[in-house]
């Protein structure tokens, strides 16, 4: 496989490639390329903080008092920090890309979010060890989970007084898609899932006193359904292998969806709900590796961030910092804007995100400072510190380990940088103002690379 068909494997797969695993797998076939992808995320690194302090609060009472309630809320609120950045270190550097790519995926489907950083720390690692598993026991397992009955009341769902707002996005938001089942699918299925609810650890609880066991019809079928039983129907729905697969395809192919790539997904993916068969698929595909698909996306915030990490490994030496830049970037990790998540795509780009993505890595990496063309030319990419300091009111104090960017560059040549750092065809317009830099060295020379319009995408 060529390098550049590798580092788009890589790039949708996971957040980038290093110069010697395009020279290894450049001598490989797609298929060797493929299985090792897999090989590497067969396992599940949980992503866990220490939550030994809140446990020891909720085992003291039964019922939490107010001001227990209260140093549950601020230990939470500290750890979910924790947890964020920790989240950002092993999409940085886990073997297991591919794995950890999947999770921020289903991350922006199943969108939950929670305060009580023991519940929504359990649904990011239910994301991530069925990630890649069979997508039945993924909804059945996420249907469960604490955060996800609290964030859409299904633990306020009981017999006699059913509440619909898991039924309805179970349908709408993470299987069918809008507008393919009825108000009266969403009344059925809601008594299906009453007495769903969990204890003060956040382990899943049945209250059969508070299920409905009255006959429901839904889609069609007639029974004493369970929440298990719903979902095995919605999933024989040819309609939900297509959703899903279409979200599959904006998210690792191409925002513009092709009717016939999906078709054939569809048919991959509706005969056993295996995500790692169709994800094989997709990746095998030749259309996967087609010049219109590549660097073609534009990096979500995550994607950018993680990817400069890779590239340069920085540390921040106050983490709330590093969500300050989620924030001004549009995405802050367990923290969704709705249950609809994030649109992504051409959302990730407005006047002030691009203004603050084509400054930060002179910001972070290089002490707000780009270096200049060659004398005689425009200086106007040049970025001083103050200007940004002034207009986000932060200043960012940050561990730069140059000496490893060095060590890992060290057999490419500086004039070859812009193949690795950039993911897309530049434009003639790029292409002219690059001759026109002065290289100064590769470390001038990546930051100056990753301070262009070219490097938001991928």
């Amino acid at each position: 496989m060529n390098r550049n068909n590798v580092q788009h494997l890589y790039w949708r797969s996971g957040f980038g490639a290093s110069p010697d695993e395009l020279r290894e797998f450049s001598k490989k076939t797609r298929k060797e390329i493929v299985n090792q992808l897999f090989d590497n995320s067969k396992q599940t690194m949980r992503l866990d903080v220490d939550t030994s302090e809140i446990i020891a609060v909720i085992k003291n009472e039964e019922k939490l008092s107010p001001e227990s309630r209260r140093k549950v809320q601020k230990l939470s609120r500290a750890k979910i920090i924790e947890l964020n950045v920790k989240w950002i270190d092993q999409l940085t550097s886990s073997r297991a890309m591919l794995r950890e790519k999947m999770t921020l995926f289903w991350a922006n489907v199943f969108v939950c979010e929670d305060n009580n950083v023991i519940y929504i720390q359990n649904f990011n690692n239910m994301l991530r060890e069925n990630a890649l598993g069979n997508f039945s026991d993924f909804v059945k397992n996420m249907s469960k989970e604490a955060a996800m009955t609290k964030y859409l009341n299904t633990k306020q769902n009981r017999k006699l007084k059913p509440n619909e707002n898991f039924a309805r996005e179970l349908m709408e938001l993470f299987t069918l898609g809008e507008g393919h089942y009825s108000e009266n699918d969403i009344k059925e299925s809601a008594k299906a899932f009453t007495g769903y609810s969990h204890n003060s650890k956040g382990v899943f609880v049945f209250r059969k006193r508070q299920h409905d066991e009255t006959i429901k019809t839904f889609f069609g079928k007639t029974g004493n359904f369970s929440g298990d039983d719903i979902i095995d129907i919605i999933l024989e729905q040819k309609q939900c292998a297509q959703f899903i697969c279409e979200k599959v395809y904006r998210y690792f192919v191409n925002d513009n969806l092709n009717k016939n790539h999906v078709k054939k997904m569809v048919e991959v993916f509706y005969e056993d709900y295996n995500i790692e068969k169709l994800m094989r698929f997709v990746f095998m595909s030749d259309w996967f590796y087609h010049e219109e698909n590549i660097g073609s996306k534009i990096k979500s915030p995550i994607e950018y961030l993680v990817g400069m990490k890779k590239l340069v490994p920085i540390t921040f030496e106050n983490e709330k910092q590093l969500l300050f830049i989620q924030k001004q970037l549009g995405q802050i990790l367990l923290n969704p804007p709705n249950v609809a998540g994030w649109k992504g795509g051409k959302s990730w780009i407005d006047s002030n995100t691009i203004v603050l993505r084509l400054k930060l890595p002179s910001i972070l990496l290089n002490d707000a400072y780009i270096s200049k063309a060659k004398n005689g030319t425009s200086d106007q990419m040049i970025i001083k510190k103050q200007a940004f300091k002034k207009q986000y009111g932060k200043r960012f104090k940050t561990q730069v380990k140059w000496d490893s960017f060095n060590k890992t560059y060290t057999h490419v040549d500086i004039e070859d940088l812009p193949e690795h750092v950039l993911c897309c065809k530049i434009s003639k317009r790029t292409a002219d103002y690059l001759k026109t830099l002065d290289k100064v060295s590769k470390r001038e020379y990546c930051v100056q690379l990753m301070s262009l319009p070219e490097y938001q995408m991928c």
